[in-house]
């Protein structure tokens, strides 16, 4: 198995447009830029002392200069970015004003969730068919600092490593490529944050893992009862939860499974009813996309999991509780 790097070239400088036109997360996110973040939203602050945040585009940058740095020789894509539930306001001099009354250029907006990715597309290889992406990426989400504190306060931040699937831009995240809580204070700080998890990234281990998922079935019956068993999950005692495997996919993603087992174009079942395991882990890194963005990440790697576990399961022949 081997990640191939083609057509390296020294455009290590240029960063190429992406020409995709979905998005590897829906959700109720907006689709921006760093332009448009930096021309047009305000940046939070520690309101006791009015000191700035790191801001999303400080956060995206860093990812970008360390990705580069780090993978010299390969292009990297344009971020694409996603944010979600925007704080709105306006300037002093419009504060007397009705909102239907205020023009544009009073208005101040920033949002409190952001998701992005950087894609290194040279950087692929192939799952069951499947051309898979390396990319880099973080997500922000501002309620989960304290801004009612001073600057030294340490600031929260998700960071992440992967592939993803070009057939349907589903993420692949798995545990040594994720990093779920970084703390910390400066840009020189994140740098180093986002420099060490992808040193310690083993994609090798990772794309074995996929590789796995393509070679091991569940038949129609076993796929209804885990559909069944999932719905039952969240009325389970916490108790009899710490047994089983940790399932974090609710009702509406459950629904989203259940129908793209029949109709999804890529990855529904065969004909007998049988689906294979890579087809099943990317129904539910499909439904994900619909997740908002500050559980986003924590839901792709449990489908990761998940389905590493039902893998384990399968292949000893253990007793597994989502399909027993």
């Amino acid at each position: 198995m081997e990640l191939l790097a083609v057509s390296q070239n020294n455009l290590v400088d240029e960063v190429i447009e992406s020409t995709s036109t979905s998005s590897f997360i829906e959700a109720n996110t907006l689709s921006s830029s760093t332009e448009e973040i930096k021309r047009h939203h305000i940046i939070p602050v520690f309101t006791k002392d009015n000191e700035v945040t790191i801001s999303h585009t400080e956060f995206i940058e860093t990812a970008y200069h360390v990705a580069r740095q780090y993978f010299q020789g390969v292009n990297l894509l344009q971020p694409q970015i996603r944010v979600s539930h925007p704080i709105k306001g306006r300037v002093p001099e419009a504060r007397n004003k009705s909102a239907k009354e205020l023009l544009e250029h009073e208005k101040t907006i920033y949002y409190e969730r952001m998701a992005f990715l950087i894609e290194l597309p040279e950087i692929s290889t192939e799952v069951n068919g499947n051309k898979l992406s390396l990319v880099v990426g973080g997500v922000k989400a501002y309620s989960e600092d304290n801004l009612y504190n001073k600057k030294g306060s340490a600031e929260h931040f998700k960071i992440f490593i992967g592939f993803q699937n070009k057939v349907c831009l589903n993420l692949c995240i798995w545990t040594d490529g994720l990093k779920a809580d970084v703390r910390v204070t400066n840009t020189s700080d994140l740098s180093l944050a986002i420099y060490d998890l992808i040193h310690s990234f083993q994609a090798e281990r990772q794309l074995e893992m996929l590789q796995e998922f393509a070679m091991l079935v569940i038949t129609e019956h076993q796929f209804a009862q885990l559909i069944g068993r999932a719905k039952l999950y969240q009325f389970l005692q916490a108790e009899e939860k710490k047994l089983i495997p940790p399932f974090m996919f609710g009702d509406y993603h459950i629904n989203a499974i259940a129908k793209d087992y029949y109709n999804s174009q890529s990855f529904c079942r065969e004909k007998n009813g049988n689906i294979n395991l890579w087809n099943l882990y990317n129904l539910f890194t499909g439904a994900n996309k619909s997740s908002y963005i500050d559980k986003f990440i924590e839901r792709g790697l449990n489908a990761a999991q998940f389905t590493a576990s039902l893998t384990h399961a399968i292949k000893n022949q253990e007793d597994f509780w989502f399909i027993n």
